[in-house]
């Protein structure tokens, strides 16, 4: 007797790359997008096409998230050392023969103008864990040295860009795969500490820090320029300081409820800088007030916390390492421009997950989500 073979459908030939997603995190990051689209048309609906251009963007950082789930993170550590290889050598491009557009030198011509700095917000945290993955078992102080070289080295081609937040970014991601490795908290103290006691000296001096013609080492100009201007807006309210005290004051003017869905006054009399990019957290904040904030807050915080939660169960030392990390790209991008817009931190080129504008950006949001999604993958996987 002959067997008849039923054709499986594309709903039974495709469920198996839905299956095992995270339903939580999925969900966090749904109201986070709502709450971005929302924000968007708001403040991007007379800005040319933002408001369209902002859901293609979404789209393909939707797409990109279900490709990444697909691979297992035993096929990522492959993509480890090329990918960080190119973005170091492409870094070097820049600083060599890169396009410089308004003082900075961040781009390259390959055919397509490419900003490699973006690449190093994923293949620093990739070959970080990596590299801790194939010293597992055998951790030595040494093996931190190399760590913090390899994380050395790309920072401070992008900090010669000059471009800070990127940087920031990139650093931050590097230094939580270095401290969840085990990083010895008696190395972790004296730094933080001295920081701590700089900021204050930097507090008190201000006066004089920050007097016409007094340059500080280190630092480009524009840097010190902003770190003086969070200290004191008022030194220049029509210049330097003009996007902080625009900011502070659409935050403020918000209330407790905010003034409702597109009756921001500061934002569409055009008041708040940049307020569909860098910027949109002041615009959000004045049109849906304390409670939207609230909402807003318990969003990223509920992400993040499945996110580490993803990092604790997964299977591997390099799944934990690089979940852990993914996830506190997310938290610090959405601290470091909720406090800069309030205020609290200098202003930087960090734009707010899944609410500001920006389609490479968005990309690697969508890259970091598909990678905790391919780790939750695998974490069911094994316990299936």
């Amino acid at each position: 007797m002959a067997a008849v073979f039923e054709k499986p459908s594309y709903w039974q030939r495709a469920a198996p790359m839905f299956r095992g997603f995270d339903g939580p995190l999925a969900f966090a990051v749904f109201l986070l997008v709502c709450a971005g689209l929302l924000t968007m048309y708001s403040s991007g609906y007379d800005h040319g096409t933002r408001f369209i251009d902002h859901g293609r963007n979404m789209l393909i950082a939707g797409a990109i998230m279900f490709v990444m789930a697909q691979i297992p993170p035993q096929r990522l550590m492959t993509f480890a050392v090329p990918l960080y290889t190119a973005g170091v050598v492409l870094l070097i491009a820049v600083a060599v023969f890169g396009i410089t557009k308004k003082g900075a030198r961040r781009w390259i011509n390959l055919g397509v103008v490419i900003q490699p700095s973006e690449i190093l917000k994923i293949a620093m945290p990739l070959m970080l864990a990596w590299w801790f993955q194939k010293r597992e078992g055998q951790l030595r102080p040494l093996d931190f040295l190399v760590a913090a070289v390899l994380l050395g080295v790309p920072v401070g081609l992008i900090m010669r860009q000059p471009d800070l937040g990127t940087a920031l970014l990139v650093l931050s991601a590097g230094l939580s795969v270095i401290f969840f490795a085990g990083l010895s908290w008696k190395l972790i103290l004296p730094p933080a500490l001295i920081g701590l006691v700089g900021v204050i000296l930097i507090v008190i001096f201000e006066p004089s820090l920050c007097a016409d013609g007094v340059r500080w080492p280190v630092l480009h100009d524009y840097q010190q320029q902003r770190i003086c201007t969070l200290l004191d807006p008022s030194r220049d309210p029509l210049g330097k300081g003009f996007h902080t005290i625009q900011g502070v004051i659409a935050i403020g003017s918000g209330g407790v409820f905010g003034k409702g869905f597109m009756q921001g006054t500061q934002t569409h009399l055009e008041f708040v800088p940049e307020r569909t990019t860098d910027f949109i957290f002041a615009a959000y904040s004045e049109e849906f007030g304390l409670l939207g904030n609230l909402f807003l807050i318990a969003g990223f915080v509920f992400l993040i916390l499945r996110g580490l939660a993803i990092a604790l169960e997964a299977p591997t030392l390099f799944s934990r390492l690089l979940a852990g990390a993914v996830t506190l790209i997310f938290f610090t991008y959405a601290f470091v421009n909720m406090g800069m817009v309030s205020g609290i931190l200098p202003v930087v080129g960090v734009p707010l997950p899944f609410i500001s504008y920006g389609g490479t950006a968005m990309v690697t949001l969508g890259m970091g989500l598909g990678i905790l999604m391919a780790i939750s993958k695998s974490k069911r996987l094994v316990q299936s």
